[in-house]
């Protein structure tokens, strides 16, 4: 069975695929100090409870944070007898092209996005991902990826927000009553909400306008849902969308060392 691992600044996600479905995904808060045994004894006992006895043979991982990728290699070797391939580095081939400026180091979780759209749903894509940064991919015709924009993540705003300002109280992210707030926390939700829809749509729409011809745009992450809500900003939501994209990664370097 493999293991998917997908590290992000603030959470990592782990889900099991049998080849054909997500057998199950479980999601912890990332620390870059969590050793092998750590991860295994949580993951081991997550899957006692869940009555799942498949034994793990074959992992991928994709990290934002490159610390945490040695303990998990150990994971990998220490108790499933395997080498992980690992999104970014050299021996990890993707089934995409990356055409940005020489030197870039793109954001694994940003191709494994990318990867996944195409193979869902061809090119000309805008994927739209709000985790610890908003932020826009833009794959290509031909399902390469050519670049984004990097924008500030919503909840790290509405944080930014609370600890620069000493009266502001940190606030839920919600869809507020009405756009203007008649007291603090509706004006605050009014402006995190509305202003990032007025962020996403304003640049989704340059975008199309600079690539002068339609495109699709995915939305996905935990909080496109809600942001959904407000504006049609998206023409589809892809809850799982990194883990497939983590999948058809896996798929492809496997058939290759055949």
């Amino acid at each position: 069975m493999l293991l998917a691992i997908d590290v992000g600044n603030t959470n990592a996600v782990f889900a099991l695929w049998d080849g054909t479905r997500f057998v199950e995904t479980w999601r912890t808060a990332t620390e870059v100090n969590r050793t092998a045994d750590q991860y295994y004894v949580w993951l081991s006992t997550l899957m006692q409870l869940r009555g799942i006895d498949a034994k793990v043979s074959e992992v991928i991982v994709s990290s934002t944070v490159p610390r945490v990728v040695f303990n998990l290699r150990v994971l990998c070797n220490r108790y499933f007898d395997c080498r992980p391939v690992v999104v970014g580095k050299p021996d990890c081939a993707l089934p995409i092209e990356t055409r940005v400026d020489a030197g870039t180091q793109v954001g694994p979780d940003r191709l494994v996005n990318s990867v996944a759209g195409n193979d869902l749903y061809g090119g000309d894509l805008i994927i739209v991902d709000f985790g610890t940064a908003t932020t826009f991919d833009v794959v290509d015709r031909d399902g390469a990826y050519v670049g984004g924009v990097i924008a500030p993540g919503v909840n790290l705003s509405l944080q930014a927000l609370h600890e620069a300002a000493a009266a502001l109280p940190l606030v839920d992210v919600t869809m507020p009553p009405h756009v203007v707030g008649t007291n603090t926390v509706d004006c605050m939700q009014s402006g995190v909400f509305w202003g990032y829809i007025g962020l996403v749509g304003g640049v989704v729409q340059r975008i199309k306008d600079e690539r002068a011809r339609p495109m699709k745009v995915i939305g996905t992450g935990g909080l496109a849902p809600l942001f959904q809500q407000g504006d049609t900003l998206f023409d589809v939501f892809e809850d799982n969308l990194t883990m497939h994209g983590l999948t058809v990664i896996h798929r492809y370097n496997k058939e290759m060392q055949e």
